[in-house]
């Protein structure tokens, strides 16, 4: 059982519509806890936030509260506030940290800053493995992945950790009772059970366009750097790293090539000054020390004597050439070069060619 006491009256505050989350920090700075705006009274509190002030006093959320108190009773349910011990101290850094937040599954998760990955919802197929790749290696060495649990980029990045059976928080645009896209419902299931899923939305909130932008805030808050691995130019991805960098936050960046509309976002990042990414290594370097954990152990065909490494020899070879050297598909293919790149045994060059870098 939770202890109620004073999280009904955050609820109360944060559950009233007019009152966003700009007005309550105003509320709290001005009289403390909650309890004590409420005690203050109506003249009080229109001191601080004018007439809007009438809306703590003439809106009754009593039910919505009882309903998310007996939410947060169920098993791997949290709700936490601001002055909760359990609230995550990197989103105290940010400017507008939300006052309540929802989450399914380890708690503890959110006081271990991870790396966030984002991109397109409309990812390309090699978009999609490498941010699986990435992911995976990433997780492996101890990094928390950290997404939206989108199409595309968010759910490939999600995936590539819970493989590598590492952890991964999603921060979701919905209520904590409502996965959205629904596809990504047995996705959602399997980061409650090995990581956390968080919103800061109450229960009910549908999919709402205006509520992802916002959620984005969280996303890079809870990172220690946002890698974007495919982005459009006007790209919501863009968002989320443009607010890592208000943050104080790593922005990294995949390149792609120059005639892929999803590669543009990218570069513009790259422009700007964020780190051009060609291996996980170059993220583990910048990133500097964080949650030990053991290398991860390649698969057999990628070790030294291996049949793809043997197959490129030293000179640049094609992905045609190698098919014919090793009689594996290019579907089969593409997966292991791209995790051969990311452990830094090869690397790519124009014309869809491969280089032992070894």
């Amino acid at each position: 059982m939770i202890n109620t006491d004073g999280l009904a009256a955050w609820l109360r505050l944060t559950l009233i519509p007019g009152i966003g989350g700009e007005t309550q920090r105003k509320l709290l700075a001005a009289f403390g806890l909650p309890e004590a705006i409420f005690s203050a009274g109506r003249l009080e509190a229109r001191g601080i936030i004018g007439h809007r002030a009438d809306l703590l006093f003439d809106f009754d959320p009593t039910e919505a509260v009882e309903h998310s108190l007996e939410w947060a009773n169920q098993p791997s349910q949290h709700i936490i506030s601001l002055a909760d011990e359990a609230y995550p101290k990197a989103l105290l850094e940010i400017a507008d940290p939300p006052s309540l937040l929802y989450v399914r599954g380890n708690l503890a998760l959110l006081q271990k800053r991870g790396l966030a990955m984002v991109g397109s919802r409309n990812a390309t197929p090699q978009g999609v493995q490498t941010a699986e790749n990435f992911a995976k290696t990433l997780a492996a060495r101890g990094l928390t992945i950290i997404s939206g649990l989108a199409l595309g980029i968010d759910a490939a990045a999600h995936r590539g950790a819970l493989a590598a059976k590492g952890e991964t928080i999603a921060v979701i645009g919905t209520g904590p009772d409502r996965i959205y896209p629904a596809r990504n419902k047995e996705l959602a299931l399997a980061i409650v059970e090995h990581g956390a899923i968080v919103s800061e939305f109450p229960l009910g909130t549908p999919a709402i366009a205006s509520n992802f932008p916002r959620r984005n805030r969280i996303i890079s808050g809870l990172s220690r750097g946002v890698l974007v691995v495919e982005a459009a130019p006007e790209s919501g991805s863009l968002i989320t790293a443009r607010l890592a960098a208000e943050q104080g936050r790593e922005v990294f960046a995949i390149p792609g090539s120059i005639h892929s509309p999803v590669a543009r976002g990218c570069h513009k990042l790259i422009k700007q000054g964020a780190k051009l990414v060609e291996t996980a290594t170059d993220i583990l370097e910048e990133l500097g020390s964080f949650n030990e954990a053991p290398e991860p152990e390649l698969p057999s065909d990628n070790a030294e004597e291996g049949p793809i490494l043997a197959a490129l020899g030293h000179d640049p070879c094609s992905l045609d050439d190698l098919v014919e050297r090793t009689a594996m598909s290019a579907d089969q293919l593409l997966p292991e070069l791209l995790t051969l790149e990311l452990c830094g045994l090869i690397g790519t060059l124009p014309g869809n060619r491969y280089q032992r870098l070894n």
